[in-house]
């Protein structure tokens, strides 16, 4: 894209399902924020809220939150980020600082924070503007394409697991082997767990062995919970799949003080039995993503381990394409639009 442009191009969602290619007048980061040249951009499920109009959203407004590429402008104020510089932009869009949950470092429930591509224009463009305290520092040994995923699919098991009360060699199970479920995987076995993946049917058994899981559960063929309980019970079961009836199902499998941590967004509730709770002390939790710093890590951490997300790559006047290939299930796993070609 030519730096002396006035205008960008963007694919904005217009109307409940409609995305469009326009053209975007390109304007000054305010104080704060930085400007972005995006050079790719991950095709995520939570995209939907938007382009569905699920979320609460003023038309037209631009998806993607997992965006990245190189600052190009700062904003008055902005600190620690220079141009040139490479970063990512995730779901969330920068935390306040001031708010009671930020003041005690929570900065992912911060009450002020906007969320990418659903309050304010995301990475479905060749520029955007980001705030700064939502930025993460992108590794120059991880290209643009394969660290877009990570901001969002990444980030979320990468923290969910980071933050759980399993130790290394603790039996850990991943419920669902898609977008999310397949870095799950990896992540959970270079953390050093015992990896036990469960999905439905057994034409999943040889990618969870490749993905690094110790165990394959076929649950349309075994009780998931017997099957983790004859390995010991699970300390952590993170369920990825978006099924709110095979998460419960496997509650029974954990271990006493284990935890279900729910990071798919199923529709459908939850129903967890309060005796398979008391008894036991087992609980049920969720986790939204994670903060820019864990983002830091989730990058540093896939280098070095090379945890690397499976992706399929579609240009940006493909988005619509790629957001439909997505929602229909036959993305295998990651959607990314290469925006910079």
């Amino acid at each position: 894209m030519s730096q002396t442009r006035s205008t960008y191009r963007a694919v904005q969602a217009v109307s409940p399902g409609k995305l469009e290619l326009t053209e975007k007048p390109l304007l000054d980061p305010p104080r704060g924020h930085v400007r972005i040249r995006i050079e790719a951009c991950g095709v995520c499920h939570s995209d939907a809220g938007t382009v569905e109009g699920v979320f609460p959203i003023q038309w037209p407004r631009v998806p993607g939150h997992e965006a990245v590429g190189r600052v190009d402008a700062l904003g008055e104020g902005v600190e620690g980020w220079t141009v040139g510089q490479r970063v990512g932009v995730g779901f969330l869009g920068g935390s306040c600082g001031h708010c009671v949950p930020c003041r005690a470092g929570d900065l992912v429930n911060c009450q002020n924070q906007a969320y990418t591509g659903v309050q304010q224009d995301g990475g479905y463009a060749e520029v955007m503007i980001a705030k700064a305290s939502g930025l993460m520092s992108v590794p120059d040994d991880l290209s643009s394409v394969n660290a877009a995923p990570l901001l969002c699919a990444g980030l979320t098991t990468f923290s969910a697991l980071r933050n759980s009360p399993a130790k290394a060699g603790d039996l850990v199970a991943v419920l669902g082997i898609g977008g999310l479920g397949h870095l799950g995987v990896q992540y959970a076995r270079h953390m050093g767990f015992e990896v036990a993946a469960i999905g439905r049917g057994a034409d999943k058994a040889e990618l969870a062995t490749k993905l690094g899981a110790h165990h394959y559960i076929n649950s349309a063929a075994t009780n998931p919970a017997e099957a983790l309980q004859a390995l010991g019970g699970a300390m952590v079961v993170l369920a990825t799949a978006s099924a709110g009836k095979a998460a419960a199902d496997t509650v029974k499998g954990l271990r006493p003080r284990g935890v279900l941590i729910e990071v798919g967004a199923p529709a459908e509730p939850i129903e967890v039995s309060s005796t398979d709770l008391l008894f036991g002390s087992r609980r049920v939790e969720g986790a939204l993503t994670g903060t820019p710093a864990t983002g830091d890590a989730t990058l540093k951490f896939s280098v070095l381990s090379g945890v690397a997300a499976i992706i399929e790559t579609m240009p940006l006047e493909k988005a619509a394409e790629a957001y439909a290939k997505m929602m229909s299930g036959k993305a295998r796993f990651r959607m990314v639009l290469a925006v910079d070609r």
